[in-house]
């Protein structure tokens, strides 16, 4: 089939890489532009736009998609179909319209559940056990378009959304090749989303990273496992804010905030219910270390309050 590619970071690659090893023509892919990292502000190209490099693939990089530009050069591809995957831009509905099969999505949640920009991350963060993969037609409406397969698999309990992401990733590219073979044959299913069981997922923001304890130990391990590796939670630790990057949880009893233990074993911290262990932290302006080691040069007393 000719396809059309539209995405821009790591989680879409797999889906590029898997269409091509199915033999399917991807006569393009549209990808963010290029944007500075790092200190010397180079910029860099998204993994969508290495990997389409890599297989000889044209890449465009539009900077507007409403101004006809866009609409130009997709009809110049003449693609059957458009497949996107975290492309990070909302399509006009002339795009949508364009390919006679549609456009469709890969997105990293089981719709309806989770419409919006973080899926990933929120299903952590509210303690989901389950998650998984849904390709969907796309509609005007934000992932709301009819559900054509899904996927499903279990979140592990100490499991960070960058490990979630990276197996879904892979999940997302065998799902796809699987759907993209019934829509070529005519045999995909079509199911309309149920919308009373709409749940949103919206982007990540630094009001999420602050640690409240006296809420349950297990609530503040999926804070810490849904915010890496951005915003990230926080906690006030011995007066130094830091940055919390990994966590268990264990049994203790104590006021809310009040250290339990601090030493070689790391920063155990009664909970609301339960306690946090502290494996992982970084302190502002410092590197991410072993909480064993931060708590060497910055001791704490048992009995204290963080």
């Amino acid at each position: 089939m000719r396809i059309l590619f539209m995405g821009t970071p790591e989680f879409a690659v797999p889906s590029l890489e898997a269409l091509v090893a199915a033999g399917h023509t991807i006569c393009g892919v549209f990808t963010q532009p290029d944007k500075p990292k790092n200190r010397g502000m180079k910029l860099l190209p998204t993994p969508v736009k290495e990997c389409a490099m890599s297989h000889d693939i044209p890449v465009f990089q539009p900077v507007k998609l409403r101004d006809g530009t866009a609409l130009a050069q997709i009809q110049a591809l003449a693609p059957q179909l458009i497949v996107v995957a975290a492309y990070g831009r909302i399509l006009p509905q002339d795009i949508l319209d364009c390919p006679p099969l549609g456009c469709i999505n890969v997105h990293s949640s089981l719709l309806p559940k989770y419409r919006g920009a973080a899926p990933i991350n929120w299903a952590i963060l509210n303690g989901d056990r389950v998650t998984g993969i849904t390709i969907m037609h796309m509609a005007a409406a934000l992932d709301a378009g009819d559900i054509i397969s899904q996927t499903e698999t279990e979140i592990g309990p100490d499991e960070t959304a960058p490990e979630l992401t990276a197996r879904l990733a892979e999940l997302g590219g065998k799902l796809l090749v699987e759907t993209v073979g019934k829509i070529e044959t005519g045999t995909a299913p079509r199911t309309a989303q149920d919308e009373s069981q709409v749940t949103l997922a919206p982007m990540l923001d630094r009001e999420l990273s602050p640690m409240d304890f006296t809420r349950p130990a297990q609530a503040l391990h999926d804070q810490v496992r849904g915010l890496i590796p951005w915003p990230a939670a926080t906690a006030q630790v011995g007066g130094v804010r830091c940055k919390i990057f990994a966590t268990s949880v264990e049994p203790g009893t104590g006021r809310p905030g009040t250290v339990l233990e601090a030493g070689k074993g790391g920063l155990l911290v009664a909970c609301g219910e339960g306690a946090l262990r502290v494996l992982e932290l970084q302190p502002d302006g410092g590197k991410r270390m072993r909480s064993a080691d931060y708590l060497r040069g910055h001791p704490l007393e048992t009995g204290s309050a963080l």
